[in-house]
């Protein structure tokens, strides 16, 4: 039978294990600097997001982040809700389509999903308007070119 005292040191061990594990991850996460396009992020991050994006996080107090997801809204890929954030942007700006709410989401399928006055879309020529349909193109060309 393994006394008490064994026990507790076993125990001390794996408590020393786990906290330098912790503190070697700590350590690590922070040597990636998320906020300015290097060589030291990730491959999928080295790109800042879209400065809509940017915007629309700092704006809700979020601080950068590469997506921004509101509340209320459908869950969609992080590269769907960055051309989302430009297009909310353009539609704000065009005054002839302010009656349209749009918002991207993720289908069941891993496709995607466009909302348009709770409406589901899933193709750009399926929806109600040309405008909004050119709009919405502008704004996935503006985020391929985003550096």
């Amino acid at each position: 039978m393994i006394s008490l005292s064994i026990l507790l040191m076993i125990g001390a061990l794996a408590g020393l294990v786990i906290v330098g594990v912790l503190v070697f991850l700590f350590y690590q996460s922070n040597k990636v600097d998320l906020t300015s396009p290097t060589d030291s992020k990730p491959e999928w991050m080295r790109q800042m997001p879209p400065a809509e994006t940017i915007s629309a996080t700092l704006t809700d107090g979020e601080g950068v982040q590469t997506f921004n997801q509101d509340p209320g809204e459908k869950l969609a890929s992080p590269f769907a809700e960055q051309i989302e954030d430009i297009v909310q942007v353009r539609l704000a700006n065009h005054p002839s389509l302010s009656q349209y709410r749009v918002d991207f989401g993720s289908a069941p399928d891993g496709g995607l999903e466009i909302h348009v006055n709770g409406q589901t879309f899933t193709e750009i020529e399926a929806l109600p308007n040309e405008a909004l349909k050119a709009l919405i193109r502008e704004a996935i060309e503006t985020w391929r070119t985003t550096d």
